[in-house]
């Protein structure tokens, strides 16, 4: 494979580097390699110096990892204490801590002087109404600063945060939080979304009845001016606790494996899995990747497009460790214009800006010339995940938004809070490629035994324990659930459930999720190849493939979804096959290419191939709630109906 390279870096300062200059006694020579080498083979050591170069308040003692060879079982810095809220709080001066902008243009700026007193309130409220140590406090909220304080203020106790971006539908919400038995909810009046304005309130109702441990609920209004009206049910105004409580300021330390927060997984089988991360596993993990690989310094402003219900907001809200600025954004990310988010980034003179890849798939569709409409010198970073991020799409980046610019695909998850495989400022860009296996992640792909492959394509693993692991799953009767979900497919090893390579670059490339890779003919392919040939197809939206089950074999499908006012016939259809046969192999070429008006998605815009894979093979789903657009499923049953005809 011979990458286009993009980008070589002329950073000579980056953290990173100052990184392993400092521990290069520890190293056979200086580069990126040995200092991965050293990180997976003297874990102690490195996450030790972790601690101390990133500067981690709190009380490290021994040892740092305890049953290194039991990745289960295996403990880090279980004797150390810290504060999580504490060590992201580090400021008390008027400077910006976090500023908030959304799609209706509302500007907020919130000081660290601010922060630490809304964090101290909210706390000491928390705490004079009974939440002690491991109590659960839970958000349906949008992505403002108040999310943000209320996180803070419930880590700053030792108790447990969970939250649903404001979008999510009463099942959803409440097949994720009866399983943990919140004992407070804070939820917003309403939020924005493509121009609309969206009622909280009408749900809540209905999810209380199935809340019985909610003690309190606490409304935070979208408008501090408005007035809440007609609410059914008793609630703390937010603006009020902040005029009638006094400030908590102790920082009490908690055990590093205390428990932070609750994500859920977004399968759509069973209710969603409850992950449990720790304070110390995923600030460490976090300072880690601000500090080292995405070079964040205090002062920085780091903007990240997300929503409460994504891991990426807790990784953003992290960065306040760094002493960095953080940007949240709430709304649609093209309303009011498809080139809003880059106005803001010129404006504030964003240096570190991330969202999902198929954000910038969008602006590349639509030829959006960033370049010419700003000046984005400030911009140091722009980092892209939450699906593959094509090689067209890298080349879009570097033509049309910005040439000098540290363009970083990462791909981790929920599972882990964090990176398995992320960028690297001492290392060169190639189009399509991840630039490295995180720190301290022994990163490795697989084929079906258990066998190291290189430049093959096969199981993305990880051999050894990290210290973002989730420290167990909620109600877990012996760790059934968290053995089954990463472990029974290989021994004491991490399987992630991606379909991946690597290069001969020692750079990665992932080709979408295992479970829903192609099987054409006796042949692999990873979904992410095939969409990367059909939506750069003049007129083509987005794309799904999956597999129809035929006796013994499978034949793939393809479902598109075009511009409006396209003709969809044979000829179009074939120009189609015709462009997967030339550029991928005739094994790739789907037996049926089908229109529809919509690809379903996750609420964090990822393409559900294994939910219509199952529509099509008339297998059971039982769950829909992790879905953002559950009604074009519809369009799929009906496909399937006239299959079965057939």
């Amino acid at each position: 494979m011979n990458s286009k390279l993009l980008w070589s870096p002329n950073r000579k300062n980056s953290n990173l580097k100052s990184f392993l200059n400092k521990n290069l006694k520890f190293l056979i020579d200086n580069t990126y390699e040995s200092l991965h080498y050293w990180s997976i083979y003297k874990k102690d050591q490195f996450w030790s110096a972790i601690w101390d170069y990133t500067k981690i308040k709190g009380i490290k003692k021994e040892p740092i990892i305890e049953n290194e060879k039991d990745f289960i079982n295996s403990k880090f810095f279980k004797n150390s204490k810290l504060n999580f809220t504490e060590n992201l709080i580090q400021k008390n001066n008027e400077e910006d801590a976090i500023v908030f902008y959304s799609e209706q243009q509302i500007n907020k700026r919130v000081s660290w002087k601010e922060l630490n007193t809304n964090v101290n309130k909210i706390s000491n409220h928390l705490k004079n109404i009974g939440v002690k140590h491991k109590d659960r406090v839970a958000g349906i909220l949008p992505n403002i600063p108040e999310t943000v304080i209320s996180f803070l203020a419930t880590a700053k106790i030792g108790a447990v945060w969970s939250s649903c971006s404001a979008d999510f539908g009463p099942r959803a919400i409440i097949d994720r939080f009866k399983q943990i038995n919140p004992k407070i909810l804070i939820i917003s009046d309403y939020y924005f979304y493509n121009n609309k304005k969206i009622d909280s309130l009408d749900k809540i109702t209905e999810i209380l009845s199935e809340l019985p441990s909610v003690i309190e609920i606490i409304i935070i209004p979208y408008n501090k001016e408005n007035e809440i009206k007609d609410c059914k049910f008793k609630y703390q105004n937010w603006f009020n606790i902040l005029e009638t409580n006094k400030e908590f300021k102790d920082y009490k330390k908690f055990n590093f494996n205390t428990p932070l927060y609750i994500l859920f997984s977004s399968g759509t089988t069973g209710f969603p899995k409850c992950i449990v991360h720790g304070a110390g596993g995923s600030l460490i993990q976090h300072k880690k990747e601000h500090v080292l690989h995405s070079d964040i310094k205090e002062n920085d402003k780091v903007f990240y497009f997300t929503t409460c219900g994504w891991m990426m907001w807790n990784w953003l809200v992290s960065a306040l460790s760094s002493k960095a600025t953080i940007y949240l954004y709430d709304g649609s990310p093209f309303f009011p214009r498809n080139e809003y988010l880059f106005e803001i980034i010129q404006k504030e003179k964003i240096t570190f800006f991330g969202t999902g890849a198929k954000y910038l798939d969008k602006l590349k569709q639509n030829n959006i010339d960033l370049k010419k409409m700003f000046k984005l010198n400030s911009l140091k970073t722009i980092a892209s995940t939450g699906s593959p991020l094509i090689h067209e799409t890298f080349d879009y980046v570097y033509k049309s938004i910005k040439k000098n610019i540290h363009l970083a695909s990462i791909s981790g998850g929920t599972d882990i809070i964090s990176c398995f495989v992320m960028g690297n400022p001492m290392a060169s860009v190639y189009a399509g490629e991840i630039q490295c296996k995180a720190l301290g992640m022994d990163v490795d792909v697989f084929d079906e035994f258990g066998n190291s492959l290189f430049e093959k394509k096969g199981e993305l693993v990880c051999k050894s324990t990290f210290p973002s692991k989730p420290i167990y799953f909620f109600n877990d009767q012996n760790n059934a659930k968290f053995y089954n979900t990463y472990f029974s497919k290989y021994k004491n090893i991490w399987h992630h459930g991606d379909y991946a390579t690597t290069t001969e670059k020692n750079g990665y490339i992932i080709y979408g999720r295992s479970d829903a890779t192609l099987n054409s003919r006796g042949i692999r392919i990873g979904t992410a190849e095939l969409y990367r040939v059909v939506e750069n197809i003049k007129n083509i939206e987005e794309c799904l493939a999956t597999e129809l089950k035929i006796k013994s074999d499978t034949d793939v499908i393809l479902f598109i979804k075009t511009r409006k006012n396209v003709i969809c016939d044979e000829d179009f259809k074939n120009s189609i096959k015709k462009k997967i046969k030339n550029l991928l192999s005739p094994k790739h070429i789907p037996s049926q290419i089908i229109r529809m008006t919509d690809i379903p998605k996750t609420k964090s815009g990822k393409i559900v191939e294994i939910t219509v894979k199952k529509i099509i093979n008339n297998e059971a789903i039982d769950n829909f709630n992790s879905l953002s657009n559950p009604e074009c499923l519809k369009q799929y049953y009906e496909f399937a109906k006239k299959l079965n005809k057939g």
